[in-house]
């Protein structure tokens, strides 16, 4: 998928008013299509999404839609608070969605979700935040606890504590950010959702114990409708595996439609 096949959408911020951008394919006489949202990486932006996004979206005849939400959780960027899962990064997406829901055809029933990396780790948060919305989420090699991560990946460290306001243990308000900005902290929320984790076992960046501690706190929860999988690889994300799963809920409820006999 190219540049050339998107447009730039500008949205207003329901929360602070500031005009937050996102790009959008639609694909040419939609009507009533599900809509995929992509969120990007850690250290990347609404572009970096584009060039994987595999061909099939347009096979499919979805739409595509790719956030920014404040921008890389970076210390280069100056609104590194804003980013990283704040409230304000969350509303985000939520207004973008709403925006492209009010203005396309776009079938309410069927958003998706997907995300890997630092998207990964912002899939789960927006599941925890509006796990009714999403039909489904994929999650791929997530950060689930920001303190344990700052202290095992030091390349990180510096960008976490940026996005935080300082390292764990500088104080009660920080703490409280690392506490509010990780997945570990809403597995409440999240078992409401449809949610399948997938991580590498030879992860070199996020230890694949990030999933395997969440898949355990939702499972003593008795979700039903949460999957993961502990996979051969490492920091890896299977664009085509997510589509496919995303598929299946598609074509399920299609056939539910259906009437026999």
């Amino acid at each position: 998928m190219l540049l050339e096949d998107t447009c730039q959408i500008d949205v207003k911020s329901t929360i602070d008013g500031s005009v937050e951008k996102s790009l959008l394919y639609m694909p040419d006489n939609a009507k009533n299509i599900p809509l995929v949202v992509v969120l990007h990486t850690w250290s990347a932006d609404r572009f970096t999404q584009l060039r994987p996004i595999p061909e099939s979206v347009k096979s499919l005849g979805w739409a595509l839609l790719l956030p920014e939400f404040r921008g890389p959780n970076l210390t280069a960027n100056p609104r590194a608070g804003e980013a990283c899962a704040s409230s304000l990064a969350k509303q985000d997406i939520i207004d973008a969605v709403e925006y492209v829901c009010n203005n396309y055809s776009v079938d309410r029933s069927q958003i998706f979700l997907l995300g890997g990396s630092g998207g990964g780790h912002m899939s789960l948060m927006m599941a925890a935040y509006a796990p009714r919305l999403w039909r489904a989420v994929s999650s791929w090699c997530p950060i689930t606890d920001l303190a344990a991560w700052h202290g095992q990946n030091p390349n990180y460290s510096e960008h976490i504590a940026a996005c935080c306001g300082g390292v764990p243990g500088a104080g009660e308000e920080v703490d409280k950010e690392y506490t509010g900005r990780s997945p570990l902290t809403h597995v409440n929320k999240i078992a409401e959702a449809t949610v399948f984790v997938h991580h590498g076992r030879f992860d070199p960046s996020v230890p694949y114990t990030h999933t395997w501690r969440l898949a355990q706190m939702i499972e003593a929860l008795g979700s039903k409708s949460f999957f993961f999988e502990i996979f051969n690889g490492g920091h890896d994300m299977y664009y085509e595996e997510g589509f496919k799963w995303f598929q299946r809920f598609v074509d399920s409820d299609k056939a539910d439609s259906q009437l026999t006999g």
